[in-house]
């Protein structure tokens, strides 16, 4: 367990860099939404299930949505099923908010094993994030809808086996035509699927940390590659 919150803590490093005060005001249109595990997509995935093989219950669980109008969004990105979705992800990966985590693991991994891995800004703004796409030795994409891209997080994704941090990190983008709005959405269920553990949860100061973090990824990611 130290060794998945000395993670989160790594991550919210972006966080702090923001006043909390401007933070607040910034991310002040994210916000977190209750959702029932039992009758979730994505935890009744053959997906999480393969990665789960000893069914243990997430350390946490969260969802954050922001609704956009469409006048907002860049019109290029609404006129080709897809593209919406893919334009967020790489908005999240190649924002401001994402800088100092890719930073600190490009110190640590970047190198000869990890060069066909997306590390640069460029790249990381420019790829479609198709199924396999490794991202600073940290995430691997292993899912790919019209409306939604899956990554596993937790660890290296050199490591395909049970992890003791592991997890599913999902973004979407849904086009609600009858609203005029558009619907994103960063879902997040970590667990461990090394071993049996059904008791552990994650503290509450760093599952704090990460929901600051997350809501920093939702704004740059959508301010970065989104809206006009």
């Amino acid at each position: 367990m130290l060794r998945l919150a000395r993670n989160f803590l790594t991550y919210t490093t972006g966080a702090g860099a923001v006043g909390f005060g401007g933070f607040l005001l910034f991310t002040r249109k994210s916000h977190f939404v209750p959702f029932n595990l039992d009758n979730d997509p994505l935890y009744n995935s053959t997906l999480f299930q393969r990665l789960n093989p000893n069914e243990n219950r997430p350390i946490l669980h969260d969802l954050c949505v922001r609704r956009v109008p469409l006048t907002q969004i860049r019109p290029e990105l609404l006129k080709e099923e897809g593209k919406l979705a893919e334009a967020f992800c790489a908005g999240i990966w190649s924002g401001i908010g994402y800088d100092v985590q890719r930073k600190i693991l490009e110190k640590k991994h970047r190198g000869p094993e990890t060069a066909h891995q997306l590390w640069d800004r460029p790249e990381l703004a420019a790829s479609t994030y198709p199924v396999g796409t490794e991202i600073t030795d940290h995430f691997e994409v292993v899912s790919h809808t019209s409306t939604s891209i899956v990554l596993r997080a937790g660890d290296c994704p050199r490591n395909s086996g049970p992890r003791d941090a592991d997890g599913l990190f999902e973004m979407s983008a849904v086009v609600d035509e009858s609203k005029q709005v558009a619907e994103f959405a960063l879902k997040c269920i970590f667990f461990h699927s090394e071993g049996t553990n059904n008791s552990e949860r994650m503290p509450e100061p760093v599952a704090f940390l990460h929901r600051l973090y997350t809501k920093l990824w939702m704004e740059t990611g959508l301010k970065n590659q989104v809206l006009k």
